[in-house]
């Protein structure tokens, strides 16, 4: 029989409320996308990209939940800015790729500097629900 220590139950747990976080900035994300005509303008033009770089986030501390917050938020940062940067290459299989759904879901279609902004908000806003998070405060 063997037993966990805490540490590891709380690692386990935190991976649980990671990759719910993960779905449900999924959720919101593609919400945002196909109900944009009747959201305010500003969310319907911002809010899922800061969603999708939530996203990045999340995923980046499920995987790594034993780490510091700061390395999910700097190996998000540079994930989305590397896909973003990405997007000035143009050749004709990346494209293809680009036109499919999930292509344009994942690596999207052309370079837009605001992207990086809206990154940014989005990766700030999760790592600070990260650190205010109630669950991190138990021990």
């Amino acid at each position: 029989m063997s037993t966990f220590n805490d540490s590891t139950v709380r690692q386990w747990r935190a991976r649980v409320a990671y990759i719910a976080a993960v779905f449900a900035a999924m959720a919101l994300g593609l919400g945002s996308r196909a109900f944009a005509d009747r959201l305010p303008v500003f969310v319907a033009e911002h809010v899922g990209d800061a969603l999708w770089a939530c996203m990045i986030y999340f995923g980046f501390r499920a995987c790594f939940a034993h780490r510091k917050i700061s390395f999910a938020l700097w190996c998000s940062l540079a994930f989305c800015f590397a896909i973003e940067f990405s997007q000035l290459y143009q050749a004709d299989w990346i494209n293809q790729i680009r036109a499919t759904t999930l292509g344009a879901l994942v690596l999207g279609k052309g370079f837009l500097a605001a992207d990086l902004v809206r990154y940014s908000a989005g990766i700030a806003v999760s790592s600070l629900l990260d650190v205010a998070w109630p669950w991190r405060k138990r021990s």
